[in-house]
Formats: C-alpha cells, structure tokens, sequence
C-alpha cells in the first residue's frame, strides 16, 4: 500500500512538472542554413538591406511565418520572394524598440521541408559620424539572431560609397573576412558559421566623409541606445527567472528526441552552378595551391601522349613530343588554353619558366571567376565535389580489377582533386591487381621514375598496342601514385620562391564576379583572400532578434 502511494505521488509529480511546460509534446526543432544580408550604405544616410534566408523544420508543429529583426524603427519594407518565385506577404511586427518585420510564407512549412526566401527593406539614420576616426563617417550592422535556433551559414556584406578605397576603410575588433566590388563600389565581407542560439554577429565600418553625403551625430538616438541597453537587462532578468524551468524543460525535450541537424537543400544564387568546368579549371576552384593545378596540368598533357618526362631532379625536365611541337594540338587530342600555356612554358633545356607557369595559372584563375560571373560560387563548389565522388564510386563499384583500372585511368584528373586521393587509392586497390594500359603515359611516368624495381619500359613514340604489360599490386601502385603526386607538385621549379612570388593575386574587379547582383542578390559569396584595416568604429546601432510562428 505504501509502495503503490509512493508510485501514485510520483506519476502526479510528473503531470504537474510537465503541465508547467507549454507545448512540450507540440515543441519544433528548426535551424537556419543560412542567412546572408548584403546592406548598400546610400547618400541619404539610410541602408537597403537585402537578407537571403533559408529555414529547415526537422519537426514538431508547422511554420507560417518568420521575423526578421532590423536595427531601427524608421524602416520601409520593400518585397519579399521565396525560391518558387511566389511574393510573400509582410507585416511590421515592432514593438516598443523591438524592430521586426514578418514574412508570411506562401504555404505552411511541415517537417523535413526547407523554405527558402528573400527580402528587402530600407533603414533609415544609419550614417553616423564617426568620433573614433575624426573625418569619417560610419556604421554598426547585427545580423538579426533567433532565440530558438542555430544559424548554419552567416554572411554580411557592407558595401561602401563610391570612391572608397580599402586603404581608407576601418573596422572595429572583428576583421573582414575579403574585400570584393560591386557595381564599382568597395564591399567588404564577413562571414560565420554555426551561430547559437541568440549569439550576436555584429560588423562595422569607417571610412572617409563623403562630400553630399549625409551623416548623423549621437544625440537624437541617446534614448534609443537607453532603452536598448534596458530592454537587454530586462532580457537577462527574464532568462534568470525562467531558468529553473528551461532546465527542466531541456532534460524532457532532450529525452523525448535528440537534436540534430540536416544541411538545407535549397541554395540557390543568381544563375545557379557553373556546369562544365574541366578538372584543371575545378581545381582551382576548389582551392589546390597552384603547385597542384600544375601537376594537374602535367597529368593532363601526360594523357593526351603530348609531352614525356625526361628527368625529375632537381627539377622536372620534359620533352614535347612530335605531334604537338607546335603546342596546337592534333584533331583527336586537342589541346586546351592551359595545357597550350604549358607547353609554351617549357624551355629549350626542358626545364619550366617559372614566370611563364606563374601566368599559366592566373590565367586559369581569371577563365574561372569570368565562368562564374553571375552563378553561386558556393553552389558550384558543392557540384565539383560531387563529381569527384561520383569519379570515385565509379571505381570502387567496378566488379574486377581491369574494370576498376579502366575507371581510374578514365577518372584519373577528377580523383586527383580528392585531398584523400592516396589513402582512397589504397583502399580501392588493396585487394586488387593493377592492370595498366601501354597507351597510359601518366602512368608509366611514374611507373618509370617512382617505381622501386620497374620490369616495363613503355615506348614513348608508338604506344605498345602488341605488348600486354604486368599487372602491378594494388599497394605498390597506390605508393607509386602517391609518391608521384608528391615528387611531382615539389619538383617543378628550381625556384619555388619566384614561381610563386610570379603569381599576382587577382585584383577585387577581377573578383567582381562573386558578388551578388544588386536588389537580386541570392546570396553574399566569399572570396578567397584576406584583408583588413584595423581601428575602433564608434558609431552603434542594434539590430533585432528574429522568430518563427
């Protein structure tokens, strides 16, 4: 009787705990993939801000709408587009000195769905003057944040007056993360990934008065800044007292399901993914230092039979061979512009110029940026990376070691782009035989020059069409590849210093091309060099949080 009353006593306890908690059984688990602002400073001393925002419900009760904090009152809500094409209907939601704006989505969002959506909005009194930087003007931006939800990918791009220069730029404690052009004018770049829960991004700015430009002083907003400052407190006055229950409310949220995260399948930017890349040219897209696109490049030529490699030390020495003295090319192999640059890079000894290589690889560089004026860079590096894995799964699911050979040498330039591509190797070919081709140049370059004991010697003029070469170990093919991968990305100049020193960093016009495009931007692309100027930005400004309902 005592033990059933104990038993009884504990079951009521357990309704009274879980009847303080609202909605325990109905609660949502969401996160944000991204969320990308791109804010143009204007004459007016006001900003247009341009958010890119992406929402994924892994479960519990469907999403209507969301908010989106903005840093003041005195805002005008332009449109608001999701990825169909639909317009979404707004809202001011302010209140008090809480600035939000809603979005009503076009249908209800249900678990396992991404939403996918844009807005514009114009903010007015954003220009202060700048009492840190005598002469200057400038500004504070916070990324609207979301008490409930983590946001995966944050970008922030300000761009500046025209006539800025990045010399005359200044920023406060956090560094830009690059410095891109749009429309002729200076942007500058931050980005942030996986921020918590109410966690604050906040960037700012100084640069050189402009002259018929106009800027504020503080006194007008000291209120508001007051009043921010309160409401933050009283924020921290609410955390304190609900804390217990949010406790509470974690160990049965957590025990009912696990959180957990999926990357949102929406990102979509201007015109999408830059189809058709060859390997040289993803390459650099996916970051290979430049010593990688050039043995990329090697590996290119040694497939089209158009140079052999005379010697590898000190440095690689090449002989062009007969049908592309002209470096033209021939009707069954023709040569691409990089692999033309590269033949011309070759001296009469043999040896490379290293100025000539450097200039091959800019040239690459500006051939892509120019491919991927007005597509997302993001997108498009995704894309590559899964032609890479679709290269391997080719190799992996041939049935017998001639198949899985074939599918290497046919896949070969792609799977060099895996960082992994000799420990990948080993694994492919560690129960299995390699059956090379007498055709396959790349190959028996390594063979012949990084092989511990070679029993075949190709014939470099006329493929050995007669002569069926020996099977090779899986591992000890493996260790051959990786070693000449690695001989062959450190062996190319004599003077790796000027080679590289050769290779002039791409200008931000250049770069132009990564930009989103003004009042249509889909997203804030990232670039690939780093620059800063460092200095306090006294100007303040607070933007507000964001929710779901």
């Amino acid at each position: 009787m005592v033990k059933s009353s104990a038993v009884l006593v504990l079951l009521l306890f357990g309704l009274v705990c879980i009847s303080f908690i609202p909605g325990v059984v109905a609660q949502r688990q969401y996160f944000f993939g991204q969320e990308w602002t791109q804010v143009w400073i204007n004459s007016d001393g006001s900003i247009d801000l341009f958010y890119n925002v992406s929402l994924t419900l892994d479960f519990g009760d469907e999403i209507n709408w969301i908010s989106i904090g903005q840093p003041k009152g005195d805002f005008f809500v332009g449109s608001a587009v999701d990825q169909f094409g639909n317009t979404l209907e707004t809202a001011d939601i302010s209140s008090g000195s809480d600035y939000k704006v809603r979005v009503n989505l076009d249908s209800p969002l249900q678990a396992g769905q991404t939403v996918w959506f844009t807005l514009v909005t114009n903010v007015a009194h954003m220009i202060y003057e700048d009492e840190t930087n005598p002469g200057n003007d400038g500004m504070q931006f916070t990324l609207s944040w979301f008490s409930e939800a983590v946001i995966e990918d944050a970008r922030v791009l300000i761009v500046l007056p025209p006539g800025v220069s990045e010399s005359e730029v200044k920023t406060g404690s956090i560094f830009w993360t690059n410095a891109q052009y749009e429309d002729d004018r200076l942007g500058v770049y931050w980005e942030k990934q996986n921020l918590l829960p109410d966690e604050r991004f906040t960037v700012g700015v100084s640069y050189p008065k402009q002259e018929g430009w106009t800027s504020f002083t503080y006194g007008s907003d000291g209120f508001e800044a007051f009043f921010d400052s309160f409401r933050l407190l009283f924020v921290f006055g609410v955390i304190f007292v609900f804390g217990v229950i949010g406790v509470v409310f974690l160990l049965v949220f957590f025990a009912f399901r696990k959180r957990s995260y999926t990357k949102p399948t929406i990102g979509i930017e201007c015109l999408g993914v830059v189809r058709g890349l060859t390997a040289v040219e993803a390459s650099y897209l996916l970051d290979l230092k430049p010593t990688q696109i050039v043995t990329e490049i090697l590996y290119s030529v040694l497939k089209k039979r158009a140079v052999w490699v005379e010697n590898i030390s000190p440095s690689l020495r090449f002989r062009i061979l007969k049908p592309f003295l002209d470096k033209t090319g021939t009707a069954e192999n023709p040569l691409r512009y990089y692999e033309i640059d590269f033949l011309n890079s070759i001296n009469d000894d043999g040896s490379l110029d290293e100025e000539k290589l450097a200039s091959t690889i800019m040239f690459v560089q500006t051939t892509v940026e120019k491919k991927l004026k007005g597509y997302c860079r993001r997108d498009t590096v995704d894309y590559y990376r899964k032609i890479v894995g679709k290269a391997w799964w080719q190799v992996e699911d041939a049935g017998t070691a001639e198949l899985a050979s074939k599918a290497y040498d046919e896949q070969l330039l792609w799977l060099f782009l895996d960082p992994k591509v000799s420990d990948r190797t080993q694994t492919v070919f560690s129960n299995r035989v390699f059956e090379p081709d007498p055709v396959w140049f790349w190959y028996w370059y390594s063979y012949s020059y990084y092989s511990p004991n070679p029993t075949y010697k190709p014939n470099i003029e006329v493929p050995a069409q007669g002569q069926k070469p020996p099977t090779i170990p899986g591992a000890d093919f493996a260790n051959n590849i990786a070693t000449a991968i690695e001989k062959s990305t450190n062996n190319f100049v004599v003077n790796l210093e000027k080679f590289a020193n050769a290779i002039v960093p791409m200008s931000p016009k250049e770069k132009a091309s990564k930009q989103p495009m003004q009042q249509k931007a889909k997203c804030v692309c990232a670039c690939a060099t780093c620059a800063c100027a460092c200095a306090c930005v006294s100007c303040a400004c607070a933007c507000a949080g964001g929710g779901v309902g």
